[in-house]
């Protein structure tokens, strides 16, 4: 790690973007080799927790009063993609608790304050599966339940949990609202992320035993979605204006560029001295898997620049203070659940022409291939969850779904 340490010396008080993909690009071999205890631990492993905190990633999205950088999405979702080259589980992590120091700036300055007045490198974890019961008492909730695939839990200090708040009328819709805690009102269950595929993002269980909520460490889906959230009196920066999940849904997303990346290096690794015992054909030779690598290849560069498009354009409106135009918004999250699952089939095309040699575990591509499929089952990575909307767009008619 002496050329990242090189790389971290030399930054100044906010490193560019460019610099900071560079520090991501140079953990590659180390994450590379750590990736196999990753997979059996099931956790990214500390060492790796701690450059990253080094190399200032986790700061990327966070306000500059709190000591982060607030740079353009892009910088953060290029780091994202190098880091999860070198091993998909780790740059899945990444996204995921990387994203939240966006949340966390949207809340009441009072919960940033909670989160980061003592040390403003706390990490975050999540689950927004709106699984919590909640009840309505002085001054904020009490909330019990128990959350699957809380990423990263381990490394964090605090925990954003879904739930839904019952209507206070009769019939009433409930308020989906994500809730705050401190490490010290739940427990991490360790044993019950068992999965063949991403592996070592540790997304374990969190469980809640009836702890008091205050109303300020909440986020209200709908202000999300609105983008009227109570930090951005605080955070006033256009960046905090975006719709949040725009941020989030892309996180989820992202780590699959790493991830085909590492599995098309892989099957060129194959293929350059792979010669089948039965034919007696030499892959490099072979027309079919030759064009299966190159269609890989273009159609990720194809999806990159499309998403990289995306947040420019997004930022354009918020720098203009301008209104995203919901065609864009349903447009722009079709886009974004649809490339894992575009990547893994990709990938799949390969994989069907590279013989024996790639079905042993110990084949370069097995991982991230199990990693992309893994990655398919995020709610956010489905696009058939999207089609109503983007379709109804174009016809005019308002979304039905609120996380866009």
């Amino acid at each position: 790690m002496a050329a990242l340490a090189a790389l971290v010396a030399s930054r100044d008080t906010i490193p560019t973007a460019d610099e900071l993909a560079a520090r991501a690009r140079a953990m590659i071999p180390a994450l590379r080799a750590r990736a196999a205890r990753c997979v059996a631990d099931r956790d990214v492993p500390a060492e790796s927790i701690a450059e990253m905190q080094e190399a200032g990633f986790f700061r990327i999205l966070q306000p500059r009063r709190w000591g982060g950088y607030e740079m353009h999405p892009n910088a953060f979702y290029d780091v994202q993609k190098a880091l999860a080259e070198g091993c998909m589980s780790t740059g899945w992590m990444y996204g995921v608790v990387g994203c939240h120091p966006y949340e966390i700036a949207l809340f009441h300055e009072a919960a940033q304050a909670e989160v980061w007045g003592e040390d403003q490198s706390t990490l975050v974890s999540s689950s927004y599966q709106p699984v919590g019961k909640v009840t309505v008492v002085d001054g904020g909730f009490r909330l019990s339940g128990r959350w699957g695939f809380s990423t990263g839990s381990v490394h964090c200090q605090w925990v954003v949990l879904g739930a839904l708040v019952p209507s206070a009328e009769p019939g009433g819709a409930p308020d989906m609202r994500a809730f705050l805690l401190p490490r010290r009102d739940y427990a991490i269950d360790r044993d019950a992320w068992h999965v063949f595929g991403l592996q070592g993002t540790g997304s374990h269980d969190v469980i809640v035993d009836d702890v008091f909520v205050p109303e300020y460490r909440t986020h209200r889906s709908v202000d999300g979605f609105l983008c009227t959230n109570p930090g951005q009196e605080t955070n006033p920066g256009p960046l905090y204006t975006l719709p949040w999940a725009q941020v989030f849904m892309r996180s989820v997303s992202t780590a699959a560029f790493g991830g085909a990346r590492a599995a098309i290096n892989a099957a060129i690794e194959i293929a350059q001295s792979r010669v089948s015992t039965n034919t007696g054909k030499a892959s490099k030779n072979d027309p079919f898997l030759l064009a299966a690598i190159a269609k890989a290849h273009a159609q990720v560069i194809e999806m990159e620049q499309t998403l990289r498009l995306t947040f420019d354009d997004l930022m354009g409106h918020a720098t203009r203070g301008e209104a995203i135009p919901m065609e864009k918004r349903t447009l722009y999250a079709y886009n974004s659940a649809s490339v894992v699952r575009r990547l893994a089939e990709l990938v799949d095309g390969m994989m069907a022409l590279l013989g024996g040699r790639a079905i042993y575990t110990s084949s370069p591509i097995i991982q991230p291939w199990l990693d992309l499929h893994a990655g398919r089952a995020h709610v956010a990575n489905d696009p058939n969850n999207r089609t109503q909307d983007l379709v109804g767009g174009i016809l005019g008619q308002a979304p039905t779904f609120t996380f866009l």
